[in-house]
C-alpha cells in the first residue's frame, strides 16, 4: 500500500498526540515562576510564600518568588499580562488587582482580558479599632459620636488607595458619616498614632494590632470584612453591628496569563486549596489574621468582574487621585 502525504501526516499526528498528552500531563516540568507585584515581607508576599513552599512541595517543582514591586502592583502585573500561557508564570495579587483600572488613566494591560483567575486564597479582614481613651466600646457608639459633629472625626491608612483607606471610605459611605483620612506610610504609624489618640479609628489588618487588643490598648469595635474573622471570632461583622453594606473584602489570589489551559488552571486551583489544608498553612494564615478562601476558577472570574465595577463607584466616592501614567 502506497501512503499519500495525506495518510503519512495522519500517521505522523497520531504518533505525536500520545507523547503531547504525556508532556501536558507532566506538567509541571520545570520550577514555577510567581511574580507578586508588592515588595517582600508584605502580607500578599507572606502569603504567596507559604502557598508556594506547600505547594512546590506537593507538585514536585519548586514555585520561585519574583517580587515586582511598584505603581501599585501594575508592574508586576504587566509582566504577568505578556507571559507565555503555559503555567510556568503565574501571579499571587490582592485586591488592588480590582482598584488599578479606576486609579490609572492608562495601563500597559486589561484587567480582564489578559487574565485568567485561578482561585482566591486568603480573605484578610481589617478590623476597626480604637483607643479605649476615647471611652467608645461598640460600632454604634462611635457612629452616634460622629453624627453628633459631622466633620470631626478622622481615621488613619496607611497610604492613599490602600485597602485600609478603601475600607474605611467603604464604611463611611454605608455609615453616613463624615470623617477625614490621615494617610500614613504604612500600618506601624498608624497604629502608634491611634492607640495615642491622635486619630480616632482604624481599619487595621488583624496582625498588626493583636497584640494592642489582646493588651488593652485598643478596642476592636468591628472588622471591615462580610464574615467574622477566625482571629477575632467574638468581634462582630461591620454589617453586624448595625452597618449593612459596609463589608469589604480584602483578598489575596492566584492569576494566570489569559488563554492559559483548563487543565493547567485546574490544577493550580486544587493544589492551592491542598496547600490550604495543611497544618503549616493553617498555623500562619491565623498568626497573620488570614482566612483561607477558595473559588473554582469560573467562579473567582465572576467575582473579580463583579468587584472591579463596584470599585469604580467605591474610587470615585473616595475621591482616589487618577494616576496619568
Amino acid at each position: 500500500m502506497t501512503f499519500t502525504r495525506r495518510s503519512a501526516a495522519i500517521a505522523t499526528l497520531a504518533l505525536a498526540l500520545p507523547f503531547a498528552a504525556a508532556a501536558q500531563s507532566a506538567y509541571p516540568s520545570k520550577p514555577i515562576r510567581v511574580i507578586v507585584p508588592f515588595a517582600a515581607g508584605s502580607t500578599t508576599d507572606i502569603i504567596a510564600r507559604a502557598i508556594a513552599d506547600k505547594m512546590g512541595q506537593s507538585m514536585g517543582q519548586t514555585l520561585v518568588i519574583d517580587n515586582k514591586g511598584g505603581a501599585s502592583g501594575t508592574i508586576g502585573q504587566a509582566q504577568v499580562a505578556s507571559a507565555a500561557p503555559d503555567g510556568y508564570t503565574i501571579m499571587i495579587h490582592s485586591s488592588s488587582h480590582t482598584v488599578s483600572p479606576h486609579t490609572f488613566a492608562k495601563l500597559p494591560f486589561d484587567t480582564i482580558a489578559d487574565f485568567t483567575p485561578v482561585t482566591p486564597i486568603s480573605s484578610t479582614p481589617n478590623v476597626l479599632v480604637i483607643s479605649p481613651t476615647k471611652n467608645i466600646k461598640t460600632l454604634r457608639e462611635l457612629l452616634t459620636a460622629a453624627r453628633a459633629k459631622p466633620g470631626s472625626m478622622n481615621f488613619a491608612s496607611a497610604g492613599q488607595g490602600s485597602a485600609t483607606h478603601l475600607n474605611a471610605e467603604k464604611f463611611k459611605l454605608a455609615a453616613k458619616i463624615d470623617a477625614q483620612n490621615i494617610p500614613f506610610k504604612g500600618s506601624a504609624e498608624a497604629v502608634t498614632e491611634v492607640v495615642a489618640g491622635r486619630v480616632d479609628y482604624y481599619f487595621s489588618p488583624i496582625a498588626p494590632v493583636i497584640g494592642q487588643i489582646r493588651n488593652g490598648q485598643l478596642v476592636p469595635l468591628a472588622v471591615g470584612s462580610p464574615r467574622r474573622a477566625a482571629a477575632l471570632p467574638d468581634v462582630p461583622t461591620t454589617a453586624e453591628a448595625g452597618v449593612p453594606g459596609s463589608e469589604f473584602n480584602f483578598w489575596i489570589g492566584m492569576f494566570a496569563p489569559a488563554k492559559t489551559p483548563k487543565d493547567i488552571v485546574d490544577r493550580l486551583q486544587a493544589e492551592v486549596v491542598k496547600a490550604l489544608a495543611t497544618p503549616e498553612v493553617k498555623e500562619r494564615f491565623l498568626a497573620l489574621g488570614a482566612d483561607a478562601w477558595t473559588l473554582r476558577p469560573e467562579q473567582f472570574d465572576a467575582y473579580v468582574r463583579e468587584e472591579i465595577k463596584s470599585n469604580a463607584v467605591l474610587v470615585k466616592a473616595a475621591g482616589l487621585e487618577v494616576h496619568k501614567q
